[in-house]
This record gives C-alpha cells, sequence and structure tokens, in this order.
C-alpha cells in the first residue's frame, strides 16, 4: 500500500473515531472535503469496502459506518510522525465542536477518560476525591461509564468503568464562546511551595507531541500530588494559554461563573504582555495556567496503580457530570 493510500485511509478512521454515530459516505465526503481532500462519494465508498475487508471500520447499512476496535488500535500504531501537530489540531477542532452554554448550563465538554478496574475502583474513589478536595481538579465534576459504553472514539473495556473528567480545553471553548480566542502554548509539571505556584520544572509543547503531556508527567511517575495534598509542596500537571490582552478583564469576570457550574480550572492570570512564572507572554497577549483535567487519576500512579487514560477522549453532555462528592453512592448504584 502506497503512503498516500495509507494517509487517506488513517485521516477516514481519524473522522470516524471522532463521530458518536455511524457515518455515511456523502457525511465523510463532507468531512474529507474539509480537512483539503478532493474525493468523489465513488472513491470513498471504494475506501470503506477496503477498510470493511480489513476490519477496520463495520457497515451499518444505509446508516453508514463506525470504526472498529481493531480500526482504533490501527490508529495507535499510525507513525509518529504522522501525530504530531495532530493533537494541536484537535485541541483547534474539540474546541471549535463544543456547545457548553455557560448560563444555560446545557451542551457538550470535552473530556477525558480513564480506564479502572471495576472491582477496585470503591477502594480508590477516596483517593480521587483528595485530588478534588484540595482543589487540583479542573473543577469538582467527573463521570462514570459502564464497560462497552463509548465516549467519542474510546470504547470502555470489559471489567473496566470509565472514569471521565473535564478536560482543560473547556475553558477554551466557553471562552472562544464569549468572543475570547484561547491559544493552548503548553502542558507542564507545576511545582507548588506552601500550596503556591513557584515554578514550571517540565513543559512539552502541544504542536510537537503526539500525546498529552500529562499523559507523559503521569506515566513517567513526575508528579507529586500526595505532597502537594499533603503540605502543600509538590508538582502537579497544568496547561499554559494565552488569550488577548484586553480580554483580560472578561477573563476575570467569567471565573466566579465557570466555578458555579463546576469547572473552575483557572490557576493564575498573567499580565498583559508580562511573563507568568517566568514564561515568557506574547505581546498583545495575557497569560493564562489552568489546572490539568487529568490529575485526579495522577496519584493512583503514584501508589503504583497503572491507569490507561486518553486525554481528550471526546464529547459528554454536561448533564452527565456529577459532583465529585456522589462518588461512592454513583459507583454502588451501578453495580
Amino acid at each position: 500500500m502506497s503512503e498516500k493510500t495509507e494517509r487517506k485511509e488513517l485521516t477516514i478512521l481519524r473522522i470516524l473515531k471522532n463521530t458518536e454515530a455511524p457515518l455515511s459516505s456523502s457525511k465523510l465526503l463532507e468531512n474529507m472535503q474539509a480537512v483539503g481532500h478532493e474525493f468523489s462519494e465513488r472513491t470513498i465508498r471504494h475506501y470503506f469496502q477496503v477498510l470493511d475487508k480489513k476490519g477496520l471500520t463495520e457497515n451499518h447499512g444505509k446508516k453508514g459506518r463506525v470504526i472498529t476496535e481493531r480500526g482504533l488500535n490501527e490508529l495507535a500504531r499510525a507513525k509518529v510522525f504522522d501525530k504530531v501537530g495532530f493533537l494541536g489540531a484537535k485541541i483547534d477542532q474539540l474546541t471549535y465542536q463544543m456547545s457548553f452554554d455557560l448560563y444555560k448550563k446545557r451542551g457538550t465538554v470535552i473530556t477525558n477518560i480513564s480506564f479502572i478496574e471495576t472491582a477496585i475502583l470503591p477502594r480508590l474513589a477516596p483517593m480521587i476525591c483528595q485530588v478534588y478536595e484540595a482543589g487540583y481538579s479542573m473543577g469538582t465534576l467527573m463521570a462514570l461509564f459502564k464497560s462497552g459504553e463509548r465516549v467519542g472514539g474510546t470504547i470502555i473495556p470489559e471489567g473496566m468503568t470509565g472514569f471521565g473528567t473535564v478536560c482543560s480545553l473547556t475553558l477554551n471553548g466557553v471562552l472562544l464562546a464569549h468572543g475570547i480566542p484561547t491559544h493552548s502554548s503548553f502542558g507542564g509539571l507545576l511545582e507548588l511551595q506552601n500550596h503556591k505556584p513557584t515554578r514550571f520544572v517540565e513543559i512539552i509543547k502541544y504542536d510537537g507531541t503526539s500525546i498529552d503531556p500529562l499523559e507523559v508527567f503521569i506515566r513517567s511517575g513526575m508528579t507529586d500530588y500526595a505532597g502537594a495534598i499533603k503540605n502543600g509542596n509538590g508538582r502537579i500537571g497544568v496547561g499554559f494559554r494565552e488569550v488577548p490582552a484586553d480580554s483580560r478583564k472578561s477573563v476575570l469576570g467569567l471565573i466566579d461563573k465557570f466555578k458555579h457550574v463546576g469547572l473552575g480550572g483557572f490557576l493564575l492570570v498573567g499580565w498583559p504582555g508580562q511573563p507568568l512564572l517566568e514564561i515568557p507572554v506574547t505581546e498583545g497577549r495575557t497569560g493564562i495556567v489552568v489546572i490539568g483535567g487529568l490529575n485526579p487519576v495522577a496519584i493512583l500512579e503514584e501508589t503504583g496503580i497503572k491507569i490507561q487514560s486518553k486525554a481528550i477522549a471526546g464529547m459528554v453532555e454536561y448533564k452527565k457530570l456529577f459532583h465529585y462528592q456522589e462518588m461512592s453512592d454513583r459507583i454502588n448504584a451501578m453495580r
């Protein structure tokens, strides 16, 4: 198979991955053209037939195709250089697609998903809630998904529960809805001393990685939430954003509204054109530090419990989220 053909197949699989319902050839054609690929509907049908034979897609008749588990695995094995830069594009795409309304308290938010063994989840719940209680989570909300449920392109495996956290990119989407464009610069590991942010010890730019930075820090055992919770001295995952300088007052005015709906995640808001925690800020912009969405599961990795997480997994309706204090009751209700 030529490299050109492989790229087209991967593009189709990526589009299907981000689609909840089956996608018809005509709808896929619209999506392909939107990302700059010139196709005919006949060509799309040909690719569908090829992907069906490979077991990467599944035919649902007139409704269209869905990506299979094998298709998701194929995407995971795609060349790293195809993925580099894709994270930045995905951030922009989901930010634009998000529909949450801050005042009506409805619509979709961007979520991360972590797979936790259903049998041990009740035992881990108090540890997860500690991170929320200490204020090191992206707000106060979470979600739980049963085995077999699908979130975006992620299917919850057998024997696992999907633990959903609100992705900090949700803040980008809400700010955009209020006329404030946000640039996501990097994910970083932030050192705390006496509960106060002091400096970045590691950073990974979004446009130069194929994996979410917080996933890297968590898997590498670089975080220290246990210390942050115990005495305020530790390392937590955060994101660095930039907004137009003139929007600073508007951003500050929205922070309380974010907290009111359980989405508080702003840690620091800088001053126009001024460095924030020694990080240079582009002239005409204001730097912002936001709390990482995957933080609540990082503490599990610190205690030796390996957790598979997928940052920016997909969209979830806001009404499916609940306050972290309800976690134990929700787990019992799922049994």
